[in-house]
Order: C-alpha cells, then sequence, then structure tokens
C-alpha cells in the first residue's frame, strides 16, 4: 500500500519537528487507554501498579524494541492484557510485586530463547507453517476479538457489565459515534494534512461533546449526562503542590523493594510462576506473528525475514521484561498502533520513537497523565471502532486471493473463524483465586490458531492458488484506497 511517510522518513528532511510531535501524540492518544488500564486492574487485584509507571514502562520498551529491530518495525509496544489472569493468581498466591516481576521475566525470557532458536534455524518455517489462508483470519480475529471491548466503552462508559436501564447511557453512545464520525471525516474529506491526524482531531472533538454534556448535568443536576469525571483531576491537584506539575512514577521495582510480608523466593515459587507465565509466552508467539505479518503487509515489507523474527522477538521479549519492572506490566505489540500506521499512512519510525520518548517524559508531569486519564471510555471506544475495525478488515483482506471455493481452504478459515469467535479456549487446573477459573487458560486467538494450522496440515493446503507473498502485499491496498477516496 502507499505510504505517506515510510519507515525511514528523516526528522528534518521528511518530516519537521513539529509534524513528528503531532503524529507521535496521535500514537499516545491511541495506545493511551489500554495502556493505562492494565495496572488499574492489576491495582484491583491488591498491588498498587501506577498507571504514569506503566507509560514510562511502555515507553521504555518500545525504545528497547526498536533497537532490537534495527529501527525497521514501526510498532508502540503497551501494556499486554494476556497476562491479567496471571497477575491475578500470582496476587492470590500472595508472590507479590516481586511474583509479577519475575513472571514476566520468565515469560521474556521465553521469546529470547524463541529469538535464538529461530537465529540458528531461520524463520521460513513461518510462511509454510503459517500461509495467508491462516494468517489473514487469525488478524481478523485480533480486530474482532477486542470488538466488544469498543462498543461496551460505547454504550457504558466503561462499566465492568452494560445492563439495559442502568450502565447503558444514550449520551455515551453519542460521544462515542461522534468521536468516530470525526474521525471518519477527517480521514476521508480532510485535507492532506488533517489525513495524517485523524485520531487527534475526533479524540479532541469527541472530548469536547463530552465535556459540554458533563457541563450541562452537573448544572441540571443529572448524573446521567456526566459522562466525563474529574477524578483525576481532583487527585492531581487537590490539595496542590509541587506533585501536582511534577511527580516522579511509582515504579514498580521500587514497590517491590519496598514490600514486605510476601511469601520468600524459593523453588517452589520459581516452579509456580514458570507454570503460570511461561506457556502464556509460547501462546502468544501467534499474536506475535500475526501482528507483524498485518504490520509488514501495511508498510510494503516482510519484518519475518528483515528485520527477521529473532530480532522482532527479542526486542518483544526485553520490552516486556523492561515494562514490568518499571509499570508492573508485560508488554506487548498494539493493534492499535498498527492501525493508526495504516490507516494514516505515516510508517515513521521515528514517530514511534517520539511517542515512545513522549511516554517517558510525559508520565513525569501530572496535568498529562490527568488530562489521559479524563478521556470518557465511550470517546476513546468511538476511536476503537476505527483502530479494531481496520485491524479485522486488513485481516480478511487477505484471504481475498485465496480460492475459498477449494475446501481444503474453506475449511481452514471456518475453523479458525468459528472457534475464535465463540471464545473457545483450552484450561487446565484451578486458579486458587477464582472458584471455577483455570490456573492456566489458552486464549481462543491461541486455540484459533493451532486449531487452523491442524486443520491446514490435515488437508494439505498449505499452498494457496497464489503465492502467499502476493496475497499479503496486495492485503490491504484495496480498501485502505477505499477509506481515502470515500468509496
Amino acid at each position: 500500500m502507499k505510504l505517506t511517510y515510510d519507515v525511514n522518513a528523516r526528522l528534518g528532511k521528511d518530516l519537521s519537528v513539529k509534524q513528528n510531535l503531532i503524529f507521535a501524540l496521535q500514537q499516545m492518544i491511541a495506545i493511551m487507554a489500554a495502556t493505562l488500564l492494565v495496572p488499574i486492574l492489576i491495582t484491583s487485584y491488591g498491588l498498587e501498579a501506577d498507571p504514569a509507571a506503566a507509560l514510562f514502562g511502555a515507553g521504555v520498551g518500545t525504545i528497547v524494541y526498536i533497537l532490537c529491530t534495527q529501527r525497521k518495525s514501526p510498532v508502540f509496544l503497551g501494556s499486554s492484557f494476556t497476562f491479567l489472569g496471571a497477575y491475578a493468581t500470582t496476587v492470590g498466591m500472595n508472590y507479590g510485586y516481586w511474583g509479577i516481576i519475575l513472571g514476566v521475566l520468565f515469560a521474556g525470557l521465553v521469546y529470547v530463547l524463541i529469538a535464538l532458536i529461530i537465529k540458528l534455524v531461520g524463520s521460513k518455517w513461518v510462511n509454510k507453517l503459517m500461509p495467508a489462508v491462516i494468517i489473514g483470519p487469525i488478524v481478523a480475529l485480533i480486530g474482532l476479538s477486542l470488538s466488544g471491548t469498543a462498543t461496551g466503552w460505547l454504550m457504558g462508559n466503561g462499566a465492568a457489565e452494560v445492563e439495559y436501564g442502568t450502565t447503558y447511557n444514550w449520551i455515551s453512545i453519542i460521544c462515542g459515534l461522534f468521536t468516530f464520525f470525526a474521525i471518519v471525516f477527517i480521514s476521508v474529506k480532510g485535507s492532506k494534512n488533517l489525513k495524517l491526524i485523524p485520531f487527534v482531531i475526533g479524540v479532541g472533538a469527541g472530548y469536547a461533546l463530552a465535556l459540554v454534556f458533563t457541563l450541562i448535568g452537573k448544572i441540571a443536576g443529572s448524573q446521567y449526562l456526566q459522562v466525563l469525571s474529574f477524578d483525576s483531576f481532583k487527585e492531581a491537584f487537590s490539595p496542590f503542590g509541587v506533585t501536582s506539575i511534577v511527580d516522579y512514577p511509582k515504579f514498580f521495582f521500587l514497590k517491590a523493594i519496598q514490600e514486605k510480608g510476601f511469601a520468600k523466593i524459593d523453588g517452589a515459587m520459581i516452579g509456580n510462576l514458570l507454570l503460570i507465565y511461561v506457556p502464556i509466552a509460547v501462546v502468544e508467539l501467534a499474536q506475535h506473528i500475526s501482528d507483524h505479518k498485518n504490520l509488514g503487509n501495511i508498510i510494503g515489507k516482510d519484518l519475518i525475514t528483515d528485520p527477521g523474527l529473532d530480532k522482532t522477538l527479542l526486542g518483544d521479549g526485553l520490552g516486556s521484561i523492561a515494562g514490568s519492572f518499571f509499570g508492573g506490566c508485560a508488554n506487548t505489540t498494539y493493534g492499535e498502533s498498527i492501525g493508526c500506521v495504516a490507516i494514516t499512512g505515516n510508517a515513521s519510525i521515528v514517530t514511534i520513537f517520539f511517542a515512545a520518548l513522549g511516554c517517558i517524559i510525559l508520565s513525569f508531569f501530572t496535568p498529562f497523565v490527568a488530562i489521559i486519564n479524563s478521556i470518557p471510555k465511550c470517546v476513546m471506544g468511538g476511536a476503537c471502532i476505527a483502530l479494531y475495525g481496520f485491524i479485522a478488515v486488513s485481516g480478511l483482506q487477505m484471504l481475498k486471493n485465496v480460492d475459498l471455493g477449494d475446501n481444503k481452504n474453506l475449511f481452514v478459515v471456518s475453523a479458525i473463524l468459528v472457534t475464535g469467535i465463540g471464545g473457545m479456549y483450552f484450561g487446565f487446573g484451578f486458579s486458587p483465586v477464582q472458584e471455577g477459573a483455570p490456573l492456566l487458560n489458552i486464549t481462543s486467538l491461541a486455540v484459533a490458531l493451532i486449531v487452523g494450522i491442524l486443520t491446514n496440515l490435515l488437508t494439505h493446503s498449505g499452498k494457496d492458488k497464489v503465492k502467499d507473498d502476493d496475497v499479503m502485499s496486495k492485503a490491504t491496498d484495496t480498501m485502505k484506497d477505499a477509506f481515502k477516496e470515500g468509496e
């Protein structure tokens, strides 16, 4: 697909500093809500995880990833949701802060080990094991699996459960859809420069509308209209002091050093943490490959071969370790970031670096963190309709030249979509924290990939009627052109 700015776009030559700061802000807005939500969820389990520290860890992890991938893979690493069950189990087993840090360390080292193996044996097996007929629906599933989050945020403004008559909110829906339509309008009808920052404008417009409704609600005494919370500002500025302007993030490793009364690090603890975290890292390999296949397709380069799967895995693994050490959250490549690259056509690695550096710097500025935390979930839900939808459609586009009239291919795609959308998972053992929950949960995405690979091997449909590389290279061109021209 045609990019406005490619991976190697240079600062000062292709991009001005002012332009790049705006583009970086857009990337930050795209990944911010999810990145900050994970530490909030960890806090609900019983440990204090600072969102600002998670933001700092995501920035550091992304820079580590950029260096490991030789500045060739333009994607941001944010807090991973996949490990939430592991975090809850770790807290329930009284392993505390060190338990999470060590657990993510083990998971990261699995990536490093796999990277070393791939360095020795090569990565050609990836294309043979996972052709377009498999990767296409898997990428689509990544977007579709996130769709519930987007619509849930739209309808209930971030409520744990959306119930009609209670948490279901039409004001939330209006603000979310207004955000989405603003993004679409700017992307399709805006000027050349505005088309590069549709999320900045869309989220800003949605925030402004939510603020208007909230102020009216406060004047009228209607809680229903108040979809924007000022709690983050109250926490930051009441009482007002130096920390209301500048404050250091409450790093996770400092919490671990100060921690008292948790289980001692011994053989049993190490063994349990390995059992909990290592399998997650193994099954996450599927999403890692899918994300990089999708991103490579968007930027017109095969990232599996250049810089190489070994380097992307190394960057992802070390980035996760850094993220957990500073913020308590393992990091992963973000679909929101990939969607942002695809829709705007800006794949500049300089933009990703500025976004990472911005997250690190701004994690020390209390007002910025307060503003980001105040963005209503319904507004972010509207933005995510575009982001997650683009991921899903780009996956389906990979099937454009795959003959689905051939049962060999049809069975593979059918198996992946049904098991993935249906939410089939593999559970093992019993969680000590949540009754009836498995100790180890292999996610539906990983199960869909496993079933798809087995089906593909059974039907011997590893080769499509067109080359997989051709399918991958053409995957999002038609959709991108249509998105730009409004067709």
